[in-house]
């Protein structure tokens, strides 16, 4: 039996007050117990681990979660069944009880309480030969490892489980030295499709001798080049393939805020009009505002000729600086706010170092 765990998650049976209870709930430093008789307590998690006589009675090796069903839609009808006969077994062998009665009586050959990891994956080796199964314990074991990390689509061949790519049927060195290409051009002009294989072919030969690697006919690099540059705008306008890599790489998501201040958005949009800079020209002018999610309210914003990085770090001193409290502010008034001994101004007066005259 594993010593005690660092974590405790929903499902797990310990011993506790010299009885077994089942953790129902996790909620910030109390857990929630359910002990034989139904009768639920909660218990400071502190006050559970440091007890004495506390134990973790569920196996580490049940201890995992493992996804809903609903990952082996689509694929082969074979693979999916193949899976789930694996799915039976594993569970059967790990908690001791059947994947379709969980509250059910535990085998004792797969009882986890009396029987080893090792002797249980025996066993089942053993009950598989004996019905005609053509399984080793080293499979029984990669399969099981597989169950544990990534649950039943674990269970599933990986070659039904990649996507394909349209570059199945190609040669791997091949693919490999175009993809380096197009990944090279993401910073650079754009180019023609007869320059990019030219730049594939000196990379072959660089990498593994001239003649070595079969090179592809016209039609099949162009059928290639689709492939690996799809999404990525590689033979089209430099500045949008460029915007594209800057994209994250997962999705997109929703953010809620709460509080205010919680989250914080910067965004620079030019505007329609034109003025009359500094230096007397006449042009544009872009506004980079600072917006609270959570009120949605504009925190402060500037108007600059073209934003810059420094802009970002003057957006942050004004809002979290109100206008009487910046140097040479002044109060509703109208007043310095220093100096200024109207009533309506002492709140903005008590935050400076030296003392104020009484109003």
């Amino acid at each position: 039996m594993p010593s005690r765990p660092r974590l405790l998650r929903v499902g797990d049976v310990v011993r506790f007050d010299g009885r077994l209870h089942m953790v129902a709930a996790l909620e910030g430093t109390a857990v929630r117990l359910v002990d034989e008789a139904q009768s639920a307590s909660v218990v400071m998690l502190a006050h559970l681990l440091s007890s004495s006589g506390f134990k973790v009675v569920t196996p580490a090796s049940v201890r995992t979660v493992v996804p809903a069903a609903g990952v082996l839609v689509g694929l082969p009808a074979k693979a999916v069944e193949r899976a789930e006969w694996w799915q039976r077994h594993l569970v059967e062998m790990l908690t001791g009880r059947p994947l379709e009665d969980p509250q059910g009586p535990v085998r004792s050959e797969y009882d986890p309480a009396v029987r080893s990891l090792r002797q249980r994956e025996l066993a089942k080796a053993a009950e598989l030969a004996a019905a005609g199964h053509s399984t080793s314990l080293a499979l029984i074991q990669r399969m099981r490892r597989r169950f544990e990390n990534e649950g039943v689509l674990g269970l599933v061949d990986p070659r039904l489980r990649a996507a394909s790519d349209g570059t199945s049927r190609a040669d791997r060195r091949v693919v490999e030295a175009l993809r380096k290409v197009v990944e090279d051009q993401t910073g650079r002009s754009t180019v023609s499709a007869q320059v990019l294989r030219r730049g594939m072919e000196r990379l072959l030969e660089t990498e593994h001798g001239p003649g070595v690697v079969p090179l592809p006919s016209r039609t099949a690099f162009y059928r290639l080049l689709k492939a690996v540059s799809s999404g990525r705008h590689t033979l089209g306008s430099a500045r949008t393939r460029r915007s594209l890599a800057k994209q994250p790489d997962g999705m997109f998501g929703q953010l809620t805020a709460v509080r205010p201040g919680e989250v914080m958005e910067i965004d620079s949009t030019p505007l329609d009009v034109l003025v009359v800079h500094d230096d007397g020209t006449v042009d544009t002018v872009e506004l980079t505002g600072i917006i609270d999610i959570a009120t949605r309210t504009l925190a402060a914003a500037v108007l600059r000729p073209s934003t810059k990085a420094v802009d970002a770090a003057l957006l942050l001193a004004r809002a979290m600086t109100p206008e009487p409290m910046r140097p040479g502010g002044r109060t509703p008034c109208g007043c310095p706010a220093r100096s200024c001994h109207t009533p309506h101004s002492r709140r903005w007066t008590n935050v400076w170092p030296r003392r104020q005259p009484s109003p």
